[in-house]
């Protein structure tokens, strides 16, 4: 019998802690929170998606309510849920368009009911490290996007993040490779981890990138350069891995990942061979629980930034 040194953990003993601090807030509170999914493609990956959500909002104290229409009726059905004071929060199961369409269907969601963090408030709080919308009162937190937060949630649980250092610096010393660069989870996971001090090497099909935490700004937020490496020069040398390719031809080369590194697959799709847990520290498969735990952690802060102290703070 083979032994394995590394452990697999799986999103959902991760997500526990947040579902039960969820479960005990919403248990108290006279009427559920409503999160409405809005879904405009045909896709059954996302079909089933949403129907997995609303399972789990159901199961935490949430009502959820799946909007399905017309892709050239999504915007009508946002500005609707917009204006209706008994929605909390509002999703969209993107792509929708594929292109920059869909980064415009992003701005049409309320600020207020936002709960995938991708407003371009929140999106340019997160890139300048500005943790609150109403500064210098600092009592409503600017809502960060929902599957990055859920990586920070993971890596600090995994003991990536050292916690004798300060906050904001735990990070420090850490090299990272992230094979995803899109705008909704790659290049938001990498600024925020470099905004904690790792140095962050973001992988996409065109170049590598290197994330760092800047000099200007009183070393408040990241900076950005491009580079000459490949794959091949940075991964061999990097303490976390992490990937999101949304292809099941893809498979993260092994050879490139060192011995006792942590590694992380955040897509739908496997990206690594099982022979990974020979290799890896720590593997874990999918964040999706831990996604939607975050997305519904965001779902009640922006109900306390609307009126404050009307939920229990988590």
């Amino acid at each position: 019998m083979s032994y394995r040194a590394g452990k697999t953990i799986l999103a959902s003993t991760i997500a526990k802690k947040y579902s039960e601090e969820l479960t005990s807030v919403t248990s108290k509170m006279a009427t559920k929170p409503k999160l409405v999914g809005l879904l405009g493609n045909q896709d059954p990956a996302a079909k089933t998606y949403a129907e997995w959500t609303a399972r789990t909002c159901e199961s935490l104290g949430f009502q959820y309510e799946l909007i399905q229409c017309p892709k050239e009726n999504l915007e009508d059905e946002i500005y609707k849920c917009n204006q209706d004071d008994a929605v909390n929060g509002i999703m969209v199961y993107f792509p929708v368009y594929n292109d920059g369409q869909d980064q415009y269907l992003q701005q049409c969601v309320s600020i207020e009911k936002d709960v995938e963090g991708l407003n371009f408030k929140y999106v340019s709080n997160m890139y300048h490290n500005i943790r609150y919308l109403d500064a210098p009162e600092n009592t409503k937190k600017s809502i960060l996007p929902c599957t990055p937060l859920a990586m920070v949630k993971i890596l600090e649980y995994l003991g990536v993040y050292n916690t004798l250092l300060p906050y904001g610096n735990r990070l420090f010393g850490k090299t990272i490779t992230i094979v995803n660069r899109s705008e909704i989870v790659g290049r938001p996971l990498a600024a925020l981890l470099a905004n904690d001090g790792a140095t962050v090497y973001s992988v996409d099909i065109n170049n590598v990138q290197k994330f760092e935490r800047g000099d200007g700004l009183q070393l408040k937020s990241h900076r950005v350069v491009d580079t000459e490496f490949e794959l091949k020069d940075v991964a061999p040398k990097s303490d976390v891995i992490i990937t999101g390719v949304p292809s099941s031809n893809y498979k993260f080369p092994l050879e490139y990942v060192k011995d006792g590194a942590v590694v992380i697959n955040f897509s739908s799709e496997k990206n690594f061979d099982d022979k990974i847990k020979d290799i890896a520290s720590l593997y874990v498969p999918s964040i999706g629980k831990v996604t939607i735990a975050m997305l519904l952690r965001n779902l009640l802060r922006l109900m306390n930034n609307k009126k404050p102290h009307s939920v229990e703070e988590i």
